[in-house]
């Protein structure tokens, strides 16, 4: 695990809100933002930024991303948080109704 630098720390990102769009888009998943042409979720890459601590440029590694992409899914993230905060408790739901319907497979 890596300290972040001090202009992660600060909360400032060098990626322009404007440029956002270039990485960022909504073809997959609803309306849940993700990397664009990638299916992974702008709200999986800002869960490891905070859980684990990383820094740029190992999120850009690990999920085989652009620093442009990472950071623009965290400033994304930051900038819609109260909307992805909703999203993910109504996905929880639904996975919750679910599961409660259905159940666990069992194998036959």
């Amino acid at each position: 695990m890596t300290a972040k630098n001090s202009e992660e720390q600060s909360g400032t990102l060098p990626i322009s809100v404007d440029s956002i769009r270039r990485y960022i888009d909504f073809k997959f998943y609803g309306d849940r933002p993700h990397i664009r042409g990638r299916r992974l979720l702008v709200s999986m890459v800002a869960a490891n930024e905070q859980a684990e601590q990383f820094r740029i440029e190992e999120l850009a590694a690990d999920f085989s991303l652009t620093v442009e992409e990472v950071l623009a899914a965290i400033l994304y993230y930051r900038e819609h948080l109260d909307e992805i905060t909703r999203q993910d408790v109504e996905e929880q739901r639904l996975f919750d109704a679910m599961y409660k319907q259905h159940g666990e497979k069992k194998p036959k």
